[in-house]
């Protein structure tokens, strides 16, 4: 079959490249491995044997190394490395395995959840079929991947092709406790053809590696994407204001309800109580307690409330937080250190400085 070529192109012309089995291996020939060993230099008898450096001895071979590793067998390409480029992540090597440890950036993410959905973006966004897939188990196992390569261009007939053929399996795991775990990967088959001849390809412990090593840094690097703009969001989400209402009832005492979740109101008041002239002594956020302290009730309230007396005296208080039954509302209670309610009138006049720093946008960092 004729190939479509453009005018420019007045001259057909055979293009060959080097395959990936030759830019695994060292230029010029392997003459080497043939080498005979030869005795060293005879001295004569009577005569003192010279001192021999031992500078450019080669050392032995060890027990445990592939002896059939050399000459057109030995890669020579550097060895890649595990980039835990991720925020939260960092490597865990052995001599047989490596993993990629990751931790937990948000208390309210599923990790396991996170990690899966990761590594099915990646493979998702690069067109990779998923063969199997076992949250529960733990791993997600890929059909084929193939990459082709053309090596010899034709212009008259067929193109010669480097077809190479993979597949994958990720294994994950997730500590008990949610927070911590890992990833680690598989080179499941491996085929290589050759103008759709197959090269029967015996991979080494180093090429395996190599492969994989590849393969974990392309999803860990989709994950440092993702988490970078979750943890934007998360900031930006943050840096928004959070309206509070004012509730005066005969049922209960005076509280604030906040119009946002637990996580957002509490970091939200990390951040407004100093600026409200509350020292923050201690917290739980497990029991929703911040222990604070007014150091300065006349001058510090006096310049925002004018001349007007205020209730609210200098000493030590509890402000607590509890979820409703509308996830997206929390209500806030200020108590003094006997965790007793304040009276409405407190509840009130403290309202009016709180509501304005609570509801202020912040700028994003």
């Amino acid at each position: 079959m004729l190939k479509k070529v453009t005018p420019l192109l007045l001259v057909a012309a055979v293009s060959a490249c080097s395959t990936p089995l030759d830019r695994r291996q060292a230029n010029g020939n392997d003459d080497f491995v043939n080498a005979e060993t030869t005795s060293l230099l005879p001295i004569p008898q009577g005569l003192n044997t010279p001192t021999n450096s031992k500078e450019y001895d080669i050392p032995s071979v060890g027990n445990n190394v592939n002896k059939q590793l050399v000459g057109k067998n030995l890669d020579i390409r550097a060895p890649l490395q595990v980039l835990p480029m991720a925020e939260g992540t960092h490597i865990e090597e052995s001599s047989d395995s490596i993993r990629v440890v990751i931790e937990s950036i948000e208390s309210t993410t599923d990790l396991k959840q996170e990690i899966f959905e990761v590594i099915n973006g990646y493979l998702t966004q690069n067109n990779i079929a998923v063969r199997s897939e076992d949250v529960t188990a733990g791993f997600i196992e890929t059909d084929w991947i193939e990459n082709d390569e053309i090596i010899e261009s034709n212009w008259w007939g067929s193109d010669k092709v480097y077809q190479l053929r993979q597949r994958y399996r990720y294994h994950v795991d997730v500590k008990p406790h949610g927070r911590s775990g890992s990833v680690s990967i598989d080179l499941v088959e491996h085929q290589e053809f050759y103008d759709d001849k197959d090269q029967k390809i015996l991979l080494s412990g180093e090429d395996k590696r190599r492969y994989t090593t590849d393969m974990l840094n392309n999803a860990i690097a989709y994950m440092s994407v993702k988490r970078d703009q979750a943890i934007r969001a998360a900031r930006i989400e943050q840096s928004l204001g959070i309206k509070i209402d004012l509730v005066t009832n005969s049922t209960e005492s005076a509280h604030w309800l906040a119009d946002a979740n637990y996580k957002s109101v509490w970091d939200r008041l990390r951040l407004v109580l100093p600026e409200m002239g509350f020292d923050v002594v201690d917290t739980d956020n497990s029991k929703g307690l911040f222990y604070i302290n007014l150091e300065e009730s006349g001058g510090f309230w006096s310049s925002l409330w004018g001349d007007q007396k205020l209730s609210l005296k200098k000493g030590n208080y509890r402000l607590l937080l509890k979820e409703t039954d509308d996830v997206n509302q929390t209500k806030i209670m200020l108590h003094d250190v006997e965790d007793k309610p304040l009276s409405d009138e407190s509840i009130t006049e403290v309202y009016n400085i709180i509501s304005d720093l609570m509801q202020e946008d912040r700028k994003v960092r």
